[in-house]
């Protein structure tokens, strides 16, 4: 089933929103005044709230914990190249529905560390769903709503086949985010080849050098490219360009495309994962896929080519005006969709 979402249908906008809005201001200014500014504070001016921390598997996760601990408890994770960030508005609004809202940053960004120097700095799908799940587990979290994008769709949607019964509801943008290894070297047409560009070029030495020196200009400029219709500002922006100062986060990110293109072996903890996922399983929670209609990296499309993925309840929905960065372009159509999500019957 598809259908466009009306921004207007849900009056989601809340005193939460205005008051995450107010505290991004406040960093705004911050940041503007030139002197050193500790990461901490930072992390901790996004209107999420104070920052937390939890021993989950092989990292230390940075997190933000919203809404009523009594709450059922509902997951956001973000993408690359972003951050937290991008659930500032969606958060507070899901929060004041009632839910308890924890948002993680996923490895190799913001304050999340490796627990041990010997860890390898991977980025591969496996390893995102690996650190979903003992975040839930470091939480004693039985069973969540969980909504990702980009990356963060591909920790969801491992979990959510893997794990279904830890899985209420998912949502997931740009459909099925399980990479199927036997079609990532089919060609597409050249205009659909130049938007991976970035890809391709971290397969290279010369990339990971150029993405060491510049990744704050090459990242902006990814958001650029991504969400053309999306006219954020520099302080948008910069709001979570600390999370790329993360001493591991080239590292991840190089390692994440490498692997993808077949060009790097996976960290071997999470073999029996990545197997899995290569066969490609299929998902049997209530979900909600979406695509933004201006996503400049990944075309929308009407989700029947993977709606065989979610055999139990699928919607998909496309979101007009949106890119890449759904949730933080177009909270309010994101937030409508995590409702729906976790009202659908199971």
């Amino acid at each position: 089933m598809s259908e466009e979402i009306d921004f207007r249908r849900r009056k989601l906008l809340s005193l939460a929103a205005l008051g995450a809005a107010a505290a991004g201001t406040s960093l705004s200014l911050l940041a503007q005044t030139g002197l050193p500014v500790p990461p901490q504070a930072l992390w901790g001016a996004t209107g999420l709230g104070p920052l937390k921390t939890v021993k989950a598997g092989v990292l230390e996760i940075g997190y933000y914990d919203l809404g009523p601990v009594s709450g059922s408890p509902l997951v956001l994770v973000h993408g690359f190249p972003f951050d937290v960030q991008a659930f500032a508005e969606v958060g507070p609004l899901l929060a004041a529905h009632g839910y308890r809202v924890l948002i993680p940053f996923l490895r190799g960004h913001g304050p999340t560390r490796f627990i041990d120097a010997a860890t390898p700095r991977s980025g591969h799908a496996a390893a995102l769903g690996a650190d979903l799940l003992a975040f839930l587990d470091a939480l004693a979290l039985s069973k969540v709503v969980l909504a990702g994008f980009d990356w963060g769709a591909r920790a969801v949607c491992t979990v959510a086949a893997l794990w279904p019964e830890r899985c209420a509801a998912l949502i997931s943008v740009n459909g099925y985010g399980v990479l199927d290894p036997s079609r990532i070297d089919i060609p597409a047409a050249p205009e659909r080849e130049l938007p991976q560009w970035y890809q391709f070029y971290f397969l290279t030495e010369r990339g990971k050098a150029g993405y060491t020196k510049y990744h704050h200009d090459t990242n902006k400029m990814l958001w650029k490219m991504f969400s053309p219709k999306w006219h954020f500002e520099d302080a948008t922006f910069e709001r979570t360009a600390p999370s790329f100062q993360n001493a591991d986060y080239v590292d991840v990110v190089i390692h994440s495309y490498r692997h993808r293109y077949g060009r790097v072996a996976g960290d071997p903890a999470y073999e029996t994962i990545n197997q899995k996922l290569i066969a490609q399983p299929v998902i049997y929670v209530p979900t909600i896929t979406l695509d933004g209609a201006d996503d400049g990296v990944v075309l929308p499309t009407d989700g029947s080519a993977y709606a065989a993925k979610f055999p139990e309840r699928h919607v998909h929905r496309i979101v007009p005006g949106a890119g890449h960065n759904l949730p933080q372009e177009a909270p309010v159509a994101f937030a409508d969709a995590v409702l729906e999500a976790a009202a659908l019957p199971r």
